[in-house]
């Protein structure tokens, strides 16, 4: 069984619990791993710190997790990795992790210890050796080197995973072991630059399954690697990866022959909102989500000096699916302020409107106004395009207006025109990238941007295969932040919210 991506959602928790039971029911012997990135994204993981999330993980009897980006996220606060070192020692579980090193972390030193035939729970190494239906089995853990940009790793520094696949991978042959799965968090089909498991499954020879995370891929069935980086055939890898939030719970049988060769696999993920709660998990989760909904009337600090509507409209007047709104103006602005604390060259911020999804009361706003505005806890991305691929990608914008289109985008650091009487793909018709002085320049079709929008889009989602493309060609960088988060706290810098239209989506056939 296998998980990968939780963020700290755990309101679903209790009819996981139950889709575990069931499978260990009819197969005693089968492994629960996760894949990383339990940390970060909901109330849960503010107030609680991984701990809630570890409870669960405890009573459903994990057996191994790798690390996720986003367990490094809090290296740059004062109290550095002291809470990744509590999950780690709390664990009932030991965690695998081949191509980090944390010798220059006081925190995580302590933690670590090489490779082990008999791994302790609560310690974290670089290959262990477990008995599987009476067969020795070997895992390896990968973290993306992506990391050290994208979350807050610090002293924490990140190997070549080649490299480190392949010495981990021949450690064990040398054991005699010939059955091995590499636990990642390298994403199924991410950015080449970094890492990505259809790499690894080519590159490193030996490596029977992957059991990924990342890219939140859903892989409702394994795909099996058969050929290596020439091209030539190669015993079989497996790979597998269950989605993300705890929405499945991934499960793959395999079977070797006497050699260690895959010959046969089979592997399904459980829709985990099909299973009724279990009542133990179910009870446990009220001491955490009691003290979530109070935390969600937490006030953010910012003040809404009047309503910010997300109206719907059904196509028919402004919608936040067809027009430029005043909260979409907000929610882009505080993107565009986010991204620049990463990267100053940052120049403009997309938000597709259907991720906006619900309006801002008049008033205090509290944390549960902002995740109900945005809850999809998307992660904040920057992406490199040129002139060219900002109009594509506008274009598809508005390629349906005046209808409703879920991938209209609201912008910040630049303002467009467009005339929604002419051909789909060719209505754009003016484009502006602001200057530093508040002056407007011509966006330039060869000069390159770079601009800040939510991971969702930046894969492609909402039909933006421009977007896509830059991903497939590594110049999408995730950097880890929520979009709640990023909203909360720019709320919290502004105090009074009171953001305008201001012309930065103009339909001149409507003016």
């Amino acid at each position: 069984m296998h998980t990968n991506d939780a963020h700290a959602r755990l309101d679903s928790v209790a009819k996981k619990v139950t889709a575990v039971k069931e499978v260990r029911a009819a197969k005693p012997d089968a492994l629960l791993l996760d894949a990383g990135d339990v940390f970060s994204g909901t109330l849960y993981f503010n107030e609680f710190k991984g701990q809630a999330d570890l409870e669960f993980m405890n009573l459903m009897d994990y057996d191994l997790m790798t690390f996720g980006n986003h367990e490094f996220d809090l290296g740059a606060s004062p109290e550095g990795h002291q809470a990744l070192a509590d999950f780690v020692k709390n664990a009932d579980f030991p965690f695998v992790s081949s191509n980090v090193d944390f010798s220059k972390d006081d925190k995580l030193r302590s933690l670590y210890k090489g490779y082990d035939f008999r791994p302790k729970d609560g310690k974290i190494y670089s290959s262990i050796v477990k008995k599987v239906n009476g067969e020795y089995v070997g895992f390896i853990g990968l973290t993306t080197e992506e990391t050290k940009d994208i979350s807050s790793p610090e002293k924490v520094s990140f190997q070549n995973y080649i490299k480190a696949a392949t010495k981990e991978v021949k450690l064990l042959q040398l054991l005699g072991i010939n059955k091995i799965v590499a636990l990642t968090h390298l994403g199924y089909d991410d950015s080449v630059a970094y890492d990505n498991d259809l790499q690894l499954a080519k590159y490193v020879d030996g490596i029977d399954v992957i059991v990924g995370g990342h890219s939140h891929t859903q892989l409702d069935a394994p795909v099996v690697v058969s050929t290596d980086e020439k091209g030539k055939k190669k015993d079989p890898t497996v790979i597998v990866q269950a989605y993300q939030y705890g929405d499945f719970l991934g499960t793959l049988d395999v079977q070797f022959n006497q050699k260690g060769k895959v010959i046969g696999q089979a592997g399904q993920l459980i829709k985990v909102a099909d299973k009724a709660a279990d009542p133990e998990a179910a009870e446990l989760l009220v001491k955490y989500s009691t003290k979530v909904a109070e935390i969600k009337n937490k006030p953010t600090g910012g003040i809404a000096e009047k309503v910010l509507l997300a109206p719907r409209t059904n196509d028919v007047g402004p919608s936040v699916r067809n027009s430029e709104v005043e909260l979409g103006n907000l929610i882009t602005d505080g993107m565009l302020d986010k991204a620049k604390d990463y990267n100053s060259n940052v120049v403009m911020a997309f938000q597709n409107g259907g991720g906006i999804r619900a309006t801002i009361d008049q008033g205090e706003i509290t944390f549960g106004d902002v995740l109900t505005t945005l809850p999809f806890g998307n992660t904040l991305a920057t992406m490199k395009l040129t002139g060219t691929e900002i109009k594509q990608a506008l274009e598809h914008s508005v390629k349906d207006a005046p209808k409703e289109h879920g991938g209209f985008l609201h912008v910040s650091g630049m303002k467009f025109t467009y005339d929604s009487t002419k051909a789909a793909g060719s209505r754009v018709v003016t484009m502006e990238v602001k200057n530093a002085d508040g002056t407007f320049t011509a966006i330039n079709p060869s000069q390159e941007y770079v601009i800040a929008t939510n991971a969702f889009t930046a894969k492609g989602g909402d039909g933006f295969t421009v977007f896509k493309n830059a991903y497939e060609q590594g110049r999408v960088t995730d950097l880890g932040a929520s979009d709640w988060e990023n909203l909360r706290d720019y709320v919290a810098e502004l105090v009074n919210v009171n953001p305008v239209i201001e012309g930065r989506i103009v339909d001149v056939a409507r003016q």
